[in-house]
């Protein structure tokens, strides 16, 4: 099968392309853990972030954001020295920032929010070259302004906008690959 030209032949970048990436995503705990793991993504590879997801998921209590929103000083202490992460002062303080935001609103809130940036239905883009996709767009510039003022933090418009793709907000598979008509379809259901 044809994949994005931005897929390894990692096993784990291979299932995270053919199963999760692009898939629309209504859950609001799995939207944020998807905002999440974008956030830490920031300045580094994904790949990075796909091999250190199960400790993300364990430092960060499953990612169950009431649990989260309860960290406090210890718990960045604790996750600053957690190998299983990606150690950045910053990305912690805002994950614990985001989880304690994503409370104040509620889960159906944010979903919300989210999908109102694209009128409440996956874009579906046609990109037939990696070099057309965007690194940001006016919905991800407008999403990420949106989250700022709800509380969030570490969500610029290229983060938000990858989260987007990630997420399913957007189908960017280039129309060659495999999985681009797959995810219009689940887009259009």
């Amino acid at each position: 099968m044809e994949r994005c030209a931005w897929v390894s032949e990692d096993p784990l970048y291979l299932a995270y392309h053919d199963e999760e990436w692009g898939v629309p995503q209504h859950n609001p705990r799995v939207l944020w853990e998807q905002l999440v793991l974008e956030s830490f993504q920031s300045g580094l590879s994904w790949i990075t972030i796909l091999r250190k997801r199960e400790g993300f998921r364990a430092a960060f209590a499953g990612f169950e954001p009431e649990r989260v929103a309860a960290f406090d000083d210890a718990d960045v202490a604790r996750l600053l020295e957690d190998t299983g992460i990606v150690r950045h002062r910053g990305k912690i303080e805002a994950t614990i920032r985001n989880a304690r935001a994503f409370e104040a609103m509620g889960g159906a809130r944010f979903k919300e929010m989210v999908w109102e940036a694209v009128g409440g239905v996956p874009v579906q883009n046609g990109f037939r070259e990696l070099s057309e996709v965007p690194a940001k767009t006016p919905a991800s510039e407008r999403l990420a302004k949106a989250l700022k003022a709800a509380g969030f933090g570490f969500c610029g418009p290229t983060t938000v906008y990858a989260f987007m793709q990630a997420a399913g907000l957007v189908n960017d598979h280039v129309v060659s690959c495999g999985c681009h008509d797959r995810v219009a379809a689940l887009g259009a259901g």
